[in-house]
């Protein structure tokens, strides 16, 4: 601990703009309380922060006592929670419907700082703490993990503007439960498996019959509400004949009970402001603005206030790429939904939401600067050009690798790449490897196995990748930082945030 001691020398000068040979400072970090200062390093093992005082904050932190006065506390939960008690910009918050957030799902646990500074100057709020069950199941990590990493780059980074964390695309009740017992500030609401896709194949009379058998209150409800009735939305007229009342109602009816038991049982019970989103798509069923306004006037008749919501925009928004569709259709469906949401009081949240430059310029004109977007994966694709640039040997393992095992990843992930727009491996160059990030197939490919990439085992239980992944971008900590400013703050300029 010789060369944490030094940290430790600095601050009893009053000085930690200071080079160490053996030390990283994030000079962005230091702050003090009280009696207390600390500031976040790191050294060739890992990060630390680095107390010197006394009193309660000095004590509550665990770590090794060095120099005098002296403290290395390491990055764990616990030291989380101590910084959380005394910090309050370390603890994720909820933002509500007046400003832009957008969730930037760190996978890796290293990329929040670079979403830090990417936002900094901007008029939106990062989401930093953002993973799904089957992000967290892919890849082993908790929900404790995520969070822990986004406090922890916040106070390195010295941000204090706020920040959320989102349980993301959730449909259990115990991972709901969860999430907010941890403290998470966003729920999103996966709604999935309660909208009946398998109405869309049902014929016109198969609806009826099944509408009808449904219980004369719940007919009447929407009979009396919909059938026949037209709603002005902001300028924006919509009919609802009888047949189409007949499939909504079919196809989202279970999801709507859904959606209000989760309200009543947990959002309005919690003890804090929750961003409560609500997500209808990811499921095969293309929301059409006139399904958006029927599921978003259920919710209010049943008293479920909602920070955002996520339709299922035709077209297909698929992981790593752009908008795939007809971009005017999209425009003048994109148009209503933002009109239908403004109407009701919540922004238009966009799933997938990473890559769709096309796309970003059209929700930009509609949205007015308030929405949610969602990215995630355009993150981990940004570390593996890293990865192709700095350690080629490594990239070509990785690309292999992900090659031999697609058809795994594609159990929870719809893409439909041209493989054979993949340049074979054998005839790039290391300087060109970093070229396949730019090939939409190839995006695709290894965006969608980072699980598989990042858990692989050999024969004797030893990561093949991971560890040596890892180190790589903590050695190339800059050089990630700034492929993330520069991809994601294409984000947010063509989203005119």
């Amino acid at each position: 601990m010789e060369h944490l001691k030094q940290v430790v020398e600095e601050f009893n000068k009053g000085s930690v703009a200071v080079k160490f040979d053996q030390v990283k400072v994030y000079e962005k970090s230091f702050t003090s309380h009280e009696n207390v200062s600390l500031v976040m390093v790191r050294d060739n093992e890992q990060k630390w922060i680095i107390a010197k005082g006394e009193g309660a904050l000095f004590d509550d932190l665990e770590g090794i006592l060095i120099g005098e006065n002296g403290k290395a506390c390491p990055l764990t939960h616990k030291n989380r929670l101590v910084l959380n008690h005394y910090f309050e910009y370390t603890v994720p918050r909820a933002f509500g419907t007046k400003i832009a957030t957008m969730g930037l799902g760190d996978r890796l646990g290293l990329a929040s700082p670079g979403h830090i500074e990417t936002v900094r100057n901007h008029k939106v709020k990062p989401i930093l703490a953002q993973q799904s069950i089957r992000e967290l199941t892919l890849t082993n990590r908790t929900m404790n993990d995520v969070i822990d990493a986004a406090s922890f780059a916040v106070f390195q980074e010295g941000y204090t503007g706020g920040f959320g964390a989102d349980g993301d695309h959730l449909k259990e009740e115990e991972d709901i439960k969860m999430a907010l017992s941890l403290g998470m500030s966003m729920l999103t609401l996966d709604c999935s498996d309660h909208i009946q896709n398998r109405v869309e194949s049902l014929t016109e009379d198969e609806i009826s019959a099944e509408f009808d058998s449904l219980p004369d209150e719940t007919k009447n409800h929407y009979n009396e509400l919909y059938v026949n009735k037209t709603f002005d939305v902001n300028g924006l007229d919509i009919v609802f004949e009888e047949k189409m009342v007949k499939k909504f109602v079919l196809l989202y009816g279970n999801a709507l009970n859904y959606m209000v038991h989760i309200h009543d049982t947990y959002i309005e019970k919690c003890d804090r402001d929750i961003d409560f989103e609500i997500s209808i798509d990811e499921t095969e069923t293309v929301t059409s603005p006139a399904a958006h306004f029927f599921v978003a006037n259920e919710l209010q008749k049943r008293g479920v206030t909602v920070v955002s919501l996520a339709p299922r925009f035709c077209g297909e928004f698929q992981k790593g790429i752009d908008y795939i569709g007809d971009i005017e259709q999209f425009e003048k469906e994109l148009r209503e939904h933002a009109l239908i949401a403004e109407y009701f009081g919540y922004k238009l949240s966009i799933h997938s939401g990473s890559d769709k430059f096309t796309a970003f310029p059209i929700i930009a004109k509609y949205t007015n600067g308030v929405l949610h977007v969602k990215t995630a994966g355009t993150n981990w694709l940004e570390a593996v050009r890293v990865i192709a640039k700095v350690n080629p040997d490594l990239y070509r393992r990785m690309h292999a690798y992900a090659l031999e095992h697609l058809d795994e990843a594609l159990k929870y992930y719809h893409i439909t790449p041209d493989m054979s727009t993949i340049a074979q491996l054998d005839n790039v160059t290391d300087a060109e490897l970093p070229e396949y990030m730019n090939n939409d197939a190839a995006r695709q490919v290894i965006h969608v196995t980072y699980g598989l990439l990042l858990t692989a085992k050999d024969e004797g239980g030893n990561f093949i990748f991971k560890d040596e992944f890892f180190n790589t971008l903590n050695e190339r900590e800059e050089e990630f930082r700034q492929g993330l400013v520069n991809h994601i703050g294409k984000h947010v300029e063509l989203l005119n945030l």
